[in-house]
């Protein structure tokens, strides 16, 4: 005799909604009836079938993607419902100005504040994963759980897709990246190098390389009065491991050896008073096919922080209840996304070819 299940134990908790779901449907009486799967009940063969499922779906939310740098490096919000089909936000302008005044003066100026709205549309991400009857005799027969994998292929195919619009946009659905190039987020035209031939930083010298990175924050110094200080540089893969791995000579020694101060990189970060951070992002890189800056390799750099911008996901990825469909059942998964709201533009800047 085969051990019931007991709803009551907490091992053996499971959806409600997948449980009720299994239930009225007619397989589970099919798979009941079948005596080498043995068991006891309709409520039974429901039951076990609900635990698999959760047991998925638990697995599925902890899976991790590191190669989503978008999902990973941005801030992201969920603020908005998940009913709404467009998000606003205010940018506000002050205008005016004080002057001096006489006593009794009645001529005072005007200052004043003014909003200009910026609309996101928000669009729906879906696809589903399913199991048929078959699938569940073979793992009950042989005593094995279902195969998490697709419930995790699920969720990897709607956060590919949600982290390429955080980066490149989808113009096509009205929906901003970090490198739209609608989004006045200012570009930077990185020069040649000594020979005149790239701008590419594997193709410049150490000193070239630190020359650029200094103009790239002086740039957005000057464009916005020093007000915005970028604190993250993201770079495609080929100028990280070459920052990376390339010594800053900074003179000989008295045996005639060469005097580094380790890498570039290592240079940039303990010497510079604003970029606190400098990370690989394959994204970035020339052949990615995420960037819309074709055959180039992008430099991207930002100040991490949700009053900057935000990566606006009023529903992150969902699991519906199981719903049988013909000799199988089907999970629908979906998320919603605004893409990426810009609400300082300047506190970024995109170099292209580097």
């Amino acid at each position: 005799m085969t051990k019931k299940y007991d709803p009551a134990m907490p091992s053996a908790t499971f959806d409600p909604s997948d449980y009720e779901a299994f239930r009225h449907s007619r397989l589970p009486a099919s798979l009941a009836d079948d005596e080498t799967l043995r068991f006891d009940s309709v409520e039974d063969a429901s039951v076990f079938f609900a635990r698999e499922l959760d047991y998925i779906k638990t697995k599925t939310y902890d899976w991790l993607y590191p190669d989503f740098n978008a999902l990973k490096l941005f801030p992201i919000s969920n603020e908005a419902d998940p009913g709404a089909e467009t998000i606003t936000f205010y940018a506000y302008d002050r205008s005016g100005v004080a002057k001096i005044i006489q006593n009794y003066a009645t001529d005072l100026p005007r200052v004043d504040t003014k909003g200009i709205p910026t609309t996101a549309h928000v669009k729906s991400i879906g696809d589903s994963f399913g199991y048929s009857v078959q699938e569940m005799r073979a793992s009950r027969y042989a005593g094995k759980s279902l195969d998490v994998r697709r419930g995790a292929n699920a969720k990897d195919a709607i956060d590919r897709l949600a982290n390429m619009i955080a980066w490149a946009g989808d113009e096509e659905h009205n929906l901003v990246g970090v490198l739209s190039p609608s989004n006045d987020v200012p570009l930077f035209t990185l020069p040649l190098n000594s020979a005149g031939t790239s701008t590419k930083w594997v193709d410049k010298t150490p000193m070239e390389i630190l020359a650029d990175v200094n103009a790239m924050q002086a740039y957005t110094a000057t464009i916005t009065k020093s007000i915005e200080k970028p604190d993250t540089l993201a770079l495609p893969t080929d100028a990280f491991l070459h920052l990376a791995n390339t010594p800053l000579v900074v003179g000989v020694g008295t045996t005639g050896s060469t005097v580094t101060t380790g890498s570039i990189m290592k240079w940039i970060l303990d010497n510079s008073p604003r970029l606190k951070k400098i990370v690989e992002v394959p994204e970035l890189n020339a052949e990615s096919g995420v960037t819309p800056y074709a055959g180039q390799g992008v430099a991207f750099m930002f100040t991490k922080d949700p009053d900057k911008f935000t990566i606006e996901n009023p529903l992150p990825f969902y699991q519906h209840p199981v719903q049988p469909s013909g000799l199988e059942f089907v999970v629908p998964c979906e998320a919603r996304t605004a893409g990426v709201l810009i609400y300082y533009p300047l506190s970024m800047l995109i170099a292209p070819g580097v």
